[in-house]
């Protein structure tokens, strides 16, 4: 298994970011990434995770990496 990024147009059409080369022909998945979506949802969970990191449990949990 092998992951290309790509990019892909309104109508479809698909462009790899980077070359493939294949000895024969075979099946994909394409997953579409929605960069807005995935940006909110980023930002929304900044403050739940904050508080989980913020905690002084947390930074003894970490202390031996400092």
């Amino acid at each position: 298994m092998k992951t290309v990024e790509a990019t892909i147009d309104p109508d479809g059409r698909i462009r790899l970011l980077e070359p493939l080369c294949l000895d024969r022909p075979c099946r994909a998945i394409v997953t579409i990434i929605d960069d807005e979506a995935t940006a909110e949802a980023a930002l929304l969970s900044q403050q739940v995770l904050a508080r989980d990191w913020d905690r002084p449990e947390e930074d003894a949990a970490w202390l031996h990496l400092q």
